[in-house]
Parts: structure tokens; C-alpha cells; sequence
């Protein structure tokens, strides 16, 4: 694959975004969480629970991916912050390597939760 090139603004323009695209599913990892929750309140049949704890084991580990790539993803930022710092006067001229690396994981993060979140809708509409 070759390097791609791009400008501060628009890396950075990719680093805002992605940043709320995972607040927003961590917000929804909150409700699936409550939904969960009611779903499992209402039924004590031993597959209900087994999948329950599925469900619970995969909401949690989904929290744990945003996490790291929000993590990761500002630390992008700061080595931008910290570019723009010493070089203010070059950041309209020099190129940047895009972060390939976080797109094909925001990606794959993106194609992972939402067959999670289908999976969790077939599960809720078995068992409500």
C-alpha cells in the first residue's frame, strides 16, 4: 500500500471526528447496557442469562476499544499540537503521513459494534 499524504487540517479534521463518532457509541453502549439490564429482569430462563453475560462480556469489551482508540487518537493530536508549536509558520506548506493505521481500526471498530448492536437487536426482540 503507498503512503498517502495530508495536510494537519484535515488529520486533524479526522481526529475531532472520530472522537465524537465514539462518544456517540459509547453513549449508546450506555442504553444497550440498561436495555440489557431490563431484558435480563425480566426473564430467568438459563440461555436467556447465558447470552445475557455474552452480551454483557461483548458491551464491555467494546468500551474497552473506544477507550484505547480514543486514547490513541489523541495522542495524534498532541504530536500534531506539538508540531504546529515549533513549525507555525509551515503547517499550511508540509504534507502529513495520514494515520492508516487508525482508519482501518476505527473501521473495523465500526464493522465489529454494528454487528454487535444487530445481534443485540435479534437477541432483544427473542426475548421481549
Amino acid at each position: 500500500m503507498s503512503t498517502k499524504h495530508v495536510y494537519m487540517d484535515d488529520l486533524h479534521f479526522n481526529h475531532l471526528l472520530w472522537l465524537k463518532e465514539l462518544d456517540f457509541f459509547k453513549e449508546e453502549l450506555t442504553i444497550l447496557q440498561k436495555r440489557l439490564e431490563e431484558v435480563a429482569s425480566r426473564n430467568t430462563d438459563a440461555d436467556m442469562k447465558s447470552m445475557q453475560e455474552r452480551f454483557q462480556n461483548k458491551i464491555i469489551r467494546q468500551n474497552e476499544v473506544i477507550d484505547e482508540l480514543k486514547h490513541d487518537i489523541k495522542l495524534e493530536e498532541e504530536k500534531l499540537i506539538e508540531f504546529a508549536k515549533d513549525h507555525p509558520v509551515a503547517l499550511n506548506h508540509i504534507y502529513f503521513t495520514d494515520h492508516v493505521d487508525l482508519k482501518e481500526r476505527m473501521s473495523t471498530f465500526k464493522d465489529i459494534y454494528s454487528r454487535m448492536k444487530s445481534d443485540f437487536q435479534k437477541f432483544v426482540s427473542v426475548w421481549l
